[in-house]
């Protein structure tokens, strides 16, 4: 899951690295520059540009896109295992990290449309004293500020995440509580209500949600989102520490030039409902195209949920709730999420009504510099908007 959604790395997170478009792939270059003998983006352009990101530095990759018409593209690059040279599995799991949230907030909609809850209400509200301390009232800060990382808490990841291999080691298997966490950020003054990206906001979300419903967070995502999807390949794994199969293994670089950790193995519990969640691109298009398709909420609450704050960050100019909305370069806008956890990126992207979609996993990034790292995230916001403007073009 990831601290800052457009940075690829614990390492590049701790050098500050932002999205930026750089280098773009030489098919990229000649579809921006209009190059006569370029038709449209094709399956064929999708399994290079994979290829390409291996290349560059990616242990493994998998993607899938889906057109307007159904049909869909699998690819895959790299290794699945770095031991064995196993190919990457076209169908295999992954942690989705940060895309956790985006379920969490359509059930937290789907609450407020139901009446059990009040999107303005405060966090106190529902969670009385847990937001407390050095200046933090959670008698001040809303759900729906929570959704849309306008609260100002503290990101209590910040402080928990391992910042090396002997670090995870030691925590990987560590269990922890949504209350330790949120007590955590508590130990913290908050920043300004301005957009500013928190996982304890969905941590407190998960929390709300049980104390509304009387059941986990992930009971209800299964009872509402899961199960009348037919998301067989998506789970909430509580305490689980494995992956069904079949999955690539998640690899980590912990500092540029540094060799590879094999985290595959831990416990999500330090994610809970800010990005715990696990899920194949197959099941993952399926849910964010039934989302802004208007299957999951009718047209009032989607509407609220695509009400944005600006950001500015990379691709990305505006965060409704748990949804970014990023920019075209053929225009318009695309709608997403993505998220990062030990060892696994996830990036996708979805036109405004959902029919054309794109979903990637990175199961292991390798630089020797942080413009190394820069160049990667380049190169995948260039393959949603390949995918997503060739609507625009054919």
């Amino acid at each position: 899951m990831h601290t800052r959604t457009r940075r690829l790395t614990v390492a590049a997170v701790a050098a500050g690295v932002l999205a930026a478009s750089l280098g773009a792939p030489a098919a990229a270059a000649a579809r921006r520059t209009g190059d006569a003998s370029y038709s449209s983006y094709s399956s064929a352009d999708f399994r290079h540009d994979l290829d390409a990101l291996h290349s560059a530095g990616v242990v493994g990759v998998q993607g899938r896109v889906i057109t307007e018409d159904g049909r869909q593209w699998t690819a895959a690059s790299g290794a699945a295992d770095t031991r064995t040279g196993r190919p990457v599995p076209v169908r295999g799991h992954y942690r989705i990290g940060s895309n956790t949230k985006t379920f969490v907030a359509v059930v937290v909609i789907q609450l407020a449309a139901e009446g059990r809850l009040g999107l303005d209400d405060t966090v106190d509200t529902w969670l009385p004293g847990v937001v407390r301390g050095n200046g933090n009232d959670g008698r001040e800060i809303t759900i729906r500020q929570l959704l849309q990382h306008t609260s100002g808490l503290y990101d209590y990841i910040a402080d928990l995440g391992p910042r090396d291999a002997e670090s995870f080691e030691r925590e990987r298997l560590r269990r922890h509580q949504p209350e330790e966490l949120v007590a955590a950020a508590m130990r913290h003054a908050p920043a300004s209500h301005d957009w500013s990206y928190s996982n304890t906001n969905y941590v407190l979300a998960g929390m709300i949600i049980e104390r509304v419903t009387g059941r986990p967070w992930g009971q209800e995502v299964e009872r509402r989102v899961i199960r009348p999807l037919g998301l067989r390949d998506t789970s909430v794994p509580g305490e689980e520490t494995e992956l069904p199969r079949p999955y690539a293994r998640a690899y980590q670089q912990w500092r540029p030039g540094g060799p590879l950790t094999d985290v595959t193995v831990n416990t999500p519990t330090s994610y809970d409902s800010a990005g715990s969640m696990i899920s194949t691109t197959a099941d993952l298009s399926r849910f964010f195209r039934a989302l802004l398709g208007g299957r999951l909420l009718k047209p009032a609450q989607l509407a609220e949920m695509k009400k944005t704050v600006a950001v500015s960050r990379g691709v990305a100019t505006g965060y409704g709730l748990g949804l970014y909305r990023n920019k075209l370069s053929c225009g318009g806008v695309y709608w997403a999420h993505g998220g990062n956890t030990a060892g696994y990126i996830s990036r996708e992207g979805f036109s405004a009504d959902g029919r054309r979609s794109v979903a990637l996993s990175i199961s292991g990034a390798a630089g020797r510099s942080i413009e190394d790292y820069q160049k990667l995230q380049a190169m995948t916001d260039q393959i949603v908007d390949d995918v997503l403007c060739d609507r625009e073009r054919s």
